[in-house]
């Protein structure tokens, strides 16, 4: 990359800091709700105005970086804006703008006890997952990926009852073990290339030699974010983390903790090792082998759960192997479909995990079986719900069908026929576990005695229907607002050194 396409700006920095800033006066309004939710939405609402000032200078192909300090000489926590990094960090400020409004309407409905904590811990939390979507090097992402895990611990142990402790312990345990291990890996990979950036086609490509040392390091790369991005079996902590109120489970599973981890995989496989290390070494068939597992097994067990949210939590965590197996594949189409799915995985699950809180908050169901008939009594909640879950079983127009398709023709590119087959028989499992709610909510008749038409509040149904409106709209044009198909197809340029055109023909070169 030419030196005048890197420009240095102070703007990812500011737009890690505005909702730290927020923390503080977040606290001191404790006492004044509507305060402190005007701070919320006010961060929210600033980071992503800032991370959109970006966006056409990142389209233009330029690099816009910052170093927040020098340690030492080639040891520096550093920002860096590239395709990959402004794509994550649109998805998640975008939708923390529709969460924080969602839990306004949220929090009240449902009487929520710590508010102020609450809030607070939800601005730490998506001012640490910009960081990691900024980070230019592997000290950088360390550092934002564990601020991302204690702060959303608080969270997870919101409710603060037994169920919530023991869940809050179990995240810890499993978080910081990952973390001590990507410390470990981190220093190995130093110690082996002599600095730690992330260089699109791989920092190790050419320099690891021997296939145990590479095997060792990737192993502990993937337990390290794996974590986070629920590979089995590192994913037990995310369905018992459900115990925490549901728009921290939409934080979880769709904006930032479990796409931080999928994020890391694509930073791991694309800007680390390489294509050529991957497949050189056969640390793809590693991958592919627990993603495709991954998937197979998270929608058999969904099928088998009553509780919305716990299948909804399984369903994430085969939903994120989607965009593992995207990596493995190795191919343009498979990254291409992978990096997409990122996207839009987000917007169908952030739509369905709010339809699952507003029916609690709106009439405290929790279970799929007592869903009968609600379409008619909620049907806005439950008409966005069946968006969501048709798109994630790939019915089009919905944007899941765009990733899944490109996820398919990576498959085919690389003649993973095995992989294609999961994918397809994934998407089926997906229709098995949510088309009866579908059915259940609007052609079985429910409780008489219910309201003929009884929605929870605006502050909850409309960033809803928002997020569901954009799954469609991003199914018809993919480019629509944030121009997620130009990032993502320039992100696998830089990894594969293959063009936007042939990735878009979907044909090696």
């Amino acid at each position: 990359m030419t030196s005048d396409m890197v420009y240095t700006t102070p703007i990812p920095f500011l737009a890690i800091m505005v909702s730290l800033i927020a923390v503080p006066l977040i606290l001191l309004s404790r006492n004044r709700p509507n305060l402190r939710e005007g701070w919320t939405l006010a961060a929210a609402l600033v980071k992503f105005a800032l991370i959109l000032y970006l966006l056409p200078a990142a389209l233009q192909g330029r690099i816009a970086e910052f170093t927040i300090i020098e340690i030492a000489r080639g040891i520096d926590l550093q920002l860096r804006v590239d395709p990959m990094g402004i794509f994550f960090a649109l998805v998640a400020s975008s939708l923390w703008i529709l969460t924080s409004f969602y839990s306004i309407g949220y929090v009240r409905g449902a009487h929520e006890k710590k508010q102020t904590r609450y809030f607070a811990s939800f601005a730490v939390c998506l001012s640490a997952t910009i960081g990691i979507a900024f980070s230019a090097n592997l000290l950088t992402f360390l550092i934002f990926y564990e601020i991302l895990s204690l702060a959303t611990y608080p969270l997870v142990v919101h409710k603060e009852s037994d169920e919530a402790y023991r869940s809050g312990r179990m995240y810890l345990v499993y978080a910081l073990t990952a973390g001590v291990i990507l410390i470990a890996a981190v220093g190995w990979t130093y110690l082996l290339a002599g600095s730690a950036d992330f260089v699109p086609g791989g920092l190790l490509a050419g320099i690891i030699e021997d296939p145990g040392i590479a095997r060792a390091l990737f192993i502990m790369f993937m337990v390290g974010v794996g974590v986070k991005a629920g590979i089995m079996p590192l994913h037990s902590w995310l369905p018992r983390a459900m115990v925490a109120p549901t728009p921290v489970s939409a934080l979880l599973h769709a904006v930032a903790v479990v796409k931080s981890g999928v994020f890391g995989v694509i930073r791991i496989v694309g800007f680390v090792f390489g294509p050529d290390t991957m497949q050189a070494f056969d640390l793809n068939l590693i991958l592919a082998v627990f993603a495709g597992a991954t998937i197979i097994l998270a929608s058999l067990i969904a099928l088998r759960q009553d509780n919305l949210k716990a299948l909804l939590a399984y369903s994430t965590v085969g939903h994120l192997s989607y965009i593992v197996l995207g990596m493995a594949l190795l191919s343009p189409d498979g990254f291409l479909g992978g990096i997409m799915h990122l996207a839009n995985h987000a917007t169908m699950k952030i739509t369905l995990f709010f339809c699952a809180g507003a029916i609690y908050v709106n009439l405290h169901k929790t279970e799929i079986s007592e869903l009968d008939g609600i379409g008619r009594t909620m049907p806005w909640t439950m008409s966005m719900f069946a968006i969501g879950a048709l798109g994630l079983a790939g019915v089009p127009p919905i944007n899941g069908f765009v990733s899944k398709l490109f996820l398919c023709l990576g498959a085919l590119q690389a003649d993973q026929l095995i992989m294609l087959g999961i994918l397809l028989v994934s998407g089926l499992l997906n229709a098995a576990y949510f088309f009866p709610i579908i059915y259940r909510a609007f052609l079985r008749k429910g409780d008489s005695n219910a309201a003929r038409f009884k929605e929870a509040s605006l502050s909850m149904v409309v960033p809803i229907c928002i997020v569901g409106v954009l799954s469609v709209l991003l199914g018809f044009f993919p480019n629509l607002f944030f121009h997620f198909y130009d990032l993502a197809a320039a992100a696998v340029d830089g990894i594969t050194g293959i063009t936007s055109d042939n990735v878009l023909a979907g044909t090696l070169p």
